[in-house]
């Protein structure tokens, strides 16, 4: 199983905002962080807007902050809401699924109870779990952040 980029992303975001509690962060500071693309970055951005995880300041002055404190953002909460269309397999989706033992299998239930275990294990970690204060000056020397930024 591999997350979609906007989840990975949406992820990434998370924890570099998170780095920053008292500042706006700039989408193209993230960019460049992570070296990835700021177009693919501002669509995760409203994303992670619209489901209240980020405060999103649009303009030349703009940026984003966490809209709540990381302790309450669940990882697998952010993954549902980055990812609206997970599934492991074809038949996942009835509009598009052309298994033709769809309807016989048992592997389907199995693979959504294993789904759902994988998301129940995220839901039990916070932003703030990653965010330890052990992990925080890694990070910060990773993304090449200062903590006078």
């Amino acid at each position: 199983m591999q997350l979609s980029l906007h989840a990975d992303y949406a992820l990434r975001v998370l924890i570099y905002v998170g780095t920053r509690p008292q500042a706006t962060v700039r989408t193209q500071d993230i960019s460049d962080a992570y070296g990835i693309s700021k177009h693919h970055l501002v669509r995760v951005v409203q994303t992670l807007g619209q489901h209240g995880y980020l405060q999103v300041h649009p303009g030349r002055s703009g940026g984003i902050a966490l809209a709540r404190p990381p302790a309450e953002i669940r990882l697998g909460q952010v993954v549902r809401h980055a990812e609206p269309n997970l599934r492991l397999v074809e038949c996942f989706d009835r509009e598009t699924n052309t298994c033709p033992i769809a309807p016989a299998c048992g592997l389907k239930s199995m693979l959504s109870d294993a789904l759902e275990s994988f998301l129940t294990a995220l839901d039990r970690y916070t932003l703030a779990d990653v965010l330890t204060s052990a992990a925080q000056p890694r990070l910060e020397s990773l993304l090449r952040i200062h903590p006078t930024m």
